[in-house]
Protein backbone atom coordinates (compact mmCIF):
# COMPACT_ATOMS: atom_id res chain seq x y z
CA UNK A 1 0.00 0.00 0.00
CA UNK A 2 2.79 2.50 0.83
CA UNK A 3 4.48 2.23 -2.51
CA UNK A 4 0.98 2.28 -4.24
CA UNK A 5 0.09 6.58 -3.43
CA UNK A 6 3.43 7.19 -4.92
CA UNK A 7 2.94 4.80 -7.90
CA UNK A 8 -1.02 6.51 -8.54
CA UNK A 9 0.98 9.81 -8.08
CA UNK A 10 3.28 9.48 -11.06
CA UNK A 11 5.78 9.58 -9.07
CA UNK A 12 8.35 7.57 -6.99
CA UNK A 13 9.77 9.21 -3.86
CA UNK A 14 13.28 9.77 -3.35
CA UNK A 15 15.15 8.05 -0.24
CA UNK A 16 15.97 10.38 2.78
CA UNK A 17 19.46 11.09 2.46
CA UNK A 18 21.73 11.00 5.36
CA UNK A 19 22.68 14.50 6.11
CA UNK A 20 18.56 15.10 6.15
CA UNK A 21 18.09 12.72 8.35
CA UNK A 22 20.71 13.71 11.03
CA UNK A 23 19.32 17.54 10.60
CA UNK A 24 15.42 16.16 11.43
CA UNK A 25 17.20 14.42 14.65
CA UNK A 26 18.48 17.83 15.49
CA UNK A 27 15.45 19.41 15.20
CA UNK A 28 13.88 17.37 17.54
CA UNK A 29 16.22 17.06 20.02
CA UNK A 30 16.54 20.70 20.28
CA UNK A 31 12.80 20.80 20.15
CA UNK A 32 12.09 18.46 22.57
CA UNK A 33 15.23 19.42 25.59
CA UNK A 34 13.79 22.87 24.84
CA UNK A 35 10.29 22.16 25.64
CA UNK A 36 10.66 19.70 28.08
CA UNK A 37 12.88 21.92 30.31
CA UNK A 38 10.33 24.91 30.16
CA UNK A 39 7.15 23.23 31.29
CA UNK A 40 9.23 21.33 33.80
CA UNK A 41 10.82 24.82 34.74
CA UNK A 42 7.25 26.10 34.63
CA UNK A 43 4.64 23.79 36.31
CA UNK A 44 7.25 21.01 37.91
CA UNK A 45 9.88 23.18 39.60
CA UNK A 46 7.48 25.99 39.69
CA UNK A 47 10.62 28.45 38.82
CA UNK A 48 7.94 31.54 38.91
CA UNK A 49 7.38 31.10 42.91
CA UNK A 50 11.14 29.93 43.14
CA UNK A 51 12.37 33.50 42.71
CA UNK A 52 15.81 33.51 41.88
CA UNK A 53 17.85 29.87 42.68
CA UNK A 54 21.31 30.11 41.99
CA UNK A 55 22.82 26.76 40.33
CA UNK A 56 26.90 27.81 39.89
CA UNK A 57 28.74 30.81 41.25
CA UNK A 58 28.36 31.83 37.95
CA UNK A 59 24.98 30.94 36.71
CA UNK A 60 21.34 31.65 38.21
CA UNK A 61 17.97 29.96 37.13
CA UNK A 62 15.61 33.09 37.07
CA UNK A 63 12.12 33.35 35.20
CA UNK A 64 11.80 35.82 32.86
CA UNK A 65 8.91 36.62 29.77
CA UNK A 66 10.64 37.99 26.83
CA UNK A 67 7.66 39.48 24.85
CA UNK A 68 10.29 40.99 22.04
CA UNK A 69 12.42 39.05 19.91
CA UNK A 70 16.35 38.29 20.85
CA UNK A 71 17.79 40.53 23.99
CA UNK A 72 14.02 41.48 24.37
CA UNK A 73 14.19 43.86 21.19
CA UNK A 74 10.63 45.11 20.01
CA UNK A 75 8.77 44.12 22.83
CA UNK A 76 6.68 47.08 22.72
CA UNK A 77 4.94 46.45 19.28
CA UNK A 78 1.80 45.48 20.08
CA UNK A 79 -0.42 42.58 18.71
CA UNK A 80 0.13 43.98 14.97
CA UNK A 81 4.16 43.78 15.81
CA UNK A 82 4.15 40.60 17.57
CA UNK A 83 1.84 39.02 14.60
CA UNK A 84 4.27 40.21 12.27
CA UNK A 85 7.35 39.24 14.02
CA UNK A 86 5.83 34.88 13.85
CA UNK A 87 5.03 35.26 10.65
CA UNK A 88 8.27 36.97 9.61
CA UNK A 89 9.88 33.83 12.09
CA UNK A 90 7.47 31.21 10.22
CA UNK A 91 8.98 32.36 6.50
CA UNK A 92 12.33 31.47 8.16
CA UNK A 93 11.77 28.63 9.31
CA UNK A 94 10.26 27.11 6.02
CA UNK A 95 13.03 28.57 4.28
CA UNK A 96 15.64 27.25 6.50
CA UNK A 97 13.92 23.83 6.19
CA UNK A 98 13.98 24.22 2.44
CA UNK A 99 18.21 24.48 3.00
CA UNK A 100 18.50 21.56 5.44
CA UNK A 101 16.05 19.45 2.84
CA UNK A 102 18.70 20.38 0.07
CA UNK A 103 22.49 20.17 1.81
CA UNK A 104 24.51 17.39 1.10
CA UNK A 105 26.92 18.12 4.29
CA UNK A 106 25.58 16.69 7.58
CA UNK A 107 27.13 19.68 9.23
CA UNK A 108 25.03 21.91 7.70
CA UNK A 109 21.99 20.22 8.29
CA UNK A 110 23.02 19.71 11.86
CA UNK A 111 23.24 23.38 11.95
CA UNK A 112 20.24 24.50 10.75
CA UNK A 113 17.96 21.50 12.30
CA UNK A 114 19.39 23.25 15.51
CA UNK A 115 18.43 26.79 14.29
CA UNK A 116 14.89 25.40 13.30
CA UNK A 117 14.40 23.46 16.18
CA UNK A 118 15.50 26.17 18.46
CA UNK A 119 13.06 28.61 16.38
CA UNK A 120 10.28 26.47 16.65
CA UNK A 121 10.22 26.29 20.94
CA UNK A 122 10.12 29.96 20.84
CA UNK A 123 7.61 30.03 18.42
CA UNK A 124 5.79 27.68 20.48
CA UNK A 125 5.93 29.63 23.17
CA UNK A 126 4.87 32.58 21.89
CA UNK A 127 1.86 30.71 20.51
CA UNK A 128 1.39 29.42 24.19
CA UNK A 129 2.27 32.45 26.54
CA UNK A 130 2.77 35.71 24.32
CA UNK A 131 6.30 35.14 25.28
CA UNK A 132 9.10 33.07 25.35
CA UNK A 133 10.29 31.63 28.46
CA UNK A 134 14.04 32.16 29.25
CA UNK A 135 15.15 31.11 32.69
CA UNK A 136 19.52 31.41 32.70
CA UNK A 137 20.79 34.16 33.57
CA UNK A 138 24.82 34.02 33.72
CA UNK A 139 26.72 36.55 35.33
CA UNK A 140 30.22 37.52 36.92
CA UNK A 141 31.27 39.26 39.86
CA UNK A 142 34.20 41.80 39.23
CA UNK A 143 35.02 43.77 42.58
CA UNK A 144 32.05 45.09 43.53
CA UNK A 145 30.46 45.37 40.78
CA UNK A 146 27.98 42.33 38.88
CA UNK A 147 27.59 41.73 35.17
CA UNK A 148 24.76 39.91 34.13
CA UNK A 149 24.28 38.35 30.21
CA UNK A 150 20.88 38.74 28.81
CA UNK A 151 19.02 35.66 30.25
CA UNK A 152 18.18 32.82 28.06
CA UNK A 153 16.88 29.46 27.44
CA UNK A 154 17.74 26.07 25.46
CA UNK A 155 16.13 26.87 22.45
CA UNK A 156 18.65 30.01 22.08
CA UNK A 157 21.45 27.77 23.03
CA UNK A 158 20.74 25.42 20.18
CA UNK A 159 20.05 28.79 17.44
CA UNK A 160 23.52 30.08 18.40
CA UNK A 161 25.59 26.75 18.01
CA UNK A 162 23.78 26.25 14.94
CA UNK A 163 24.77 29.61 13.92
CA UNK A 164 28.39 28.87 15.07
CA UNK A 165 28.42 25.57 13.46
CA UNK A 166 27.24 27.26 9.82
CA UNK A 167 29.71 29.89 10.39
CA UNK A 168 32.45 27.09 10.80
CA UNK A 169 31.46 25.12 7.69
CA UNK A 170 31.76 28.80 5.72
CA UNK A 171 35.36 29.31 6.73
CA UNK A 172 36.16 25.70 6.54
CA UNK A 173 36.41 25.85 2.57
CA UNK A 174 36.04 23.31 -0.04
CA UNK A 175 38.81 21.68 -1.91
CA UNK A 176 38.99 22.85 -5.32
CA UNK A 177 37.64 21.10 -8.28
CA UNK A 178 40.70 19.81 -9.87
CA UNK A 179 40.43 20.01 -14.13
CA UNK A 180 40.19 16.68 -15.72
Amino acid sequence: MAGLVPAILGRERAPMNAPLRFGIIAVLLALLLDQASKLWLLYGFELGRQGVVPVMPFMDLVLAWNTGISYGWFSDQGPVGQSLMLGVKAVAVVALTIWMARTGSTLVAVALGLIIGGAIGNLIDRLAHGAVVDFVLLHAQIGDKVYNWYVFNLADVAIVAGVAALLYDSFRGQPAVKAP
